[in-house]
């Protein structure tokens, strides 16, 4: 671990910390990874003091680990602006160029305060290198993780749109699924079901597959489970768009669905939830 007796690196941020920081904005501000679009002058010139401020303050300490306790400061300034910057579209290379693009500034100010001692110098210069190459690679893994939770979210709100409940008839609900069913979507599939359940007081449930392109084991095991759940909230269900093939699969895999009321359509299904109410609908010309 380096300390500042056998480093000058503190001492010299702390000596150029304003020339630092303006030739620092000055390089950022011509690279070409810099999206002006997406970022004011003024807010660059805060990220990049709020960040060298705290960089000044860790090289101060002792360190020149970033890993160390006393880089927590910087470490979560740099934290705050990359989720921020990738929140606003930056991309990750472009994120690190923030904090590689210091190198220049220190690198030439190391060079002026050590003059021709090249042994010293190059010392020092790898020193700065690996510090600043370490909180460039941070910054990427905290894109990254933002990005990756970001997507996540999305994904979550995706299944929770693609899995609505509506309710038909007082008493009835409805549940159109579509796309595969895996274990993270029939968690979600039976959150919306019961909760509708709850809100509606339904006492009949209507799962329509029609748009479930095939049904394996797994899948009419997560069926199953969904129909379990609803019946505990006091809820009968039916399976509705039931086609040749599936209805083939089903019996060819042995699934028992009990006593489970399976229809073809989702409008045959609806003609049984309204019977079990005690409901008929007629034309108009019949009555």
């Amino acid at each position: 671990m380096d300390t500042p007796q056998r480093t000058r690196i503190p001492e010299i941020v702390a000596k150029y910390e304003t020339e630092l920081l303006s030739e620092w904005i000055e390089l950022q501000t011509r690279a070409a990874t810099l999206r002006r679009d997406l970022m004011r002058d003024d807010d660059l010139r805060d990220e990049s003091q709020r960040f060298l401020e705290q960089f000044r303050i860790g090289t101060s300490k002792g360190s020149l680990d970033p890993d160390d306790d006393s880089w927590h400061g910087a470490r979560d300034v740099l934290a705050e602006i990359t989720r921020q910057r990738a929140r606003l579209g930056f991309s990750p290379s472009a994120t690190a160029t923030f904090v590689f693009s210091l190198k220049q500034p220190l690198f030439t100010r190391l060079q002026i305060e050590i003059g021709d001692d090249t042994r010293v110098l190059a010392d020092e210069i790898w020193r700065a290198t690996i510090l600043l190459d370490q909180l460039g690679l941070f910054s990427i893994e905290v894109h990254q993780k933002g990005r990756e939770e970001l997507i996540a979210r999305q994904q979550q709100e995706m299944l929770e749109l693609s899995t609505p409940v509506v309710q038909l008839w007082e008493g009835v609900v409805a549940l159109p699924l579509i796309g595969t069913l895996d274990s993270a979507r029939t968690q979600v599939v039976m959150e919306s079901l019961l909760q509708t359940i709850v809100d509606t007081g339904a006492s009949i449930a209507i799962i329509d597959i029609t748009g479930v392109p095939t049904v394996d084991t797994l899948v009419a095991q997560h069926l199953l489970k969904t129909v379990a759940a609803a019946r505990l909230m006091g809820a009968e269900c039916l399976i509705s768009g039931i086609r040749p093939q599936i209805a083939q699969t089903i019996v060819h895999l042995g699934v028992e669905l009990n006593d489970i009321v399976t229809k073809a359509s989702l409008a045959d299904a609806l003609t049984i939830a309204l019977d079990k109410l005690g409901l008929h609908v007629s034309s108009r010309d019949a009555r």
